[in-house]
């Protein structure tokens, strides 16, 4: 499998591009405020690219689409559309095929509703909801409860080996591993849901004391 990370500005944002090295059959994740330029580095490496999605549909994460569907054709995909050719719909576990690969939705709602993560081979792209050593914004209430189940219920059921790719360069790495994060993401390693939410309403402070940019 081909991952090519593209930084394409905004608040650190990263696009990604996703492919079968057997077919070079690709799919673009977040091409958000430079799509050309993501469409650039797919002609370069001669990816045929068939899907597009949007991990969230936040502005700084879907401003791309336009030039996506001039440019290219297709239909960037959020939670709850469906893909054309196949007629599958983005749910929970739904599977879509790129080449030899298989792309399989996770619905991972808490910093929005209709959040998505997208488990390929050996990655998962986490868009706003994982981070490297954080996780994504929500409130104190049932929005931080939806994240904290999809944190543990859908992300750190993975194996431990799984690579992580978020949506933006937040952390200490642009990239990590469910195991790394599982191991040291503060925001994981916390006992309960009280205490999870604890450290967001004292994030400012964790930060300063544990000299966390």
């Amino acid at each position: 499998m081909l991952v090519e990370t593209i930084r394409t500005g905004g608040d650190r944002n990263l696009a990604y591009l996703v492919a079968d090295a057997d077919t070079m059959t690709a799919a673009i994740i977040d091409p958000s405020f430079s799509p050309r330029a993501v469409i650039r580095v797919a002609e370069d490496l001669h990816l045929d690219i068939r899907y597009a999605f949007c991990t969230h549909g936040h502005i700084d994460h879907t401003n791309g689409n336009g030039v996506i569907r001039s440019v290219l054709g297709i239909e960037p995909l959020l939670y709850g559309d469906t893909e054309s050719a196949s007629g599958r719909s983005i749910l929970h576990g739904s599977q879509l095929p790129l080449g030899g690969l298989i792309i399989e939705i996770l619905h991972t709602p808490g910093h929005t509703d209709d959040s998505i993560c997208l488990l390929i081979d050996d990655a998962v792209f986490t868009g706003d909801t994982l981070f490297v050593g954080k996780v994504g914004g929500t409130g104190f209430g049932r929005d931080a409860l939806a994240e904290y189940d999809s944190l543990h219920q859908r992300l750190m059921a993975l194996p431990d080996h799984v690579r992580v790719f978020p949506g933006h360069d937040y952390g200490v790495a642009p990239s990590s591993t469910i195991g790394a994060e599982r191991g040291t993401n503060p925001f994981l390693l916390q006992p309960d849901f009280e205490s999870f939410v604890h450290l967001k309403q004292t994030w400012d402070q964790y930060k300063l004391e544990h000299g966390i940019a």
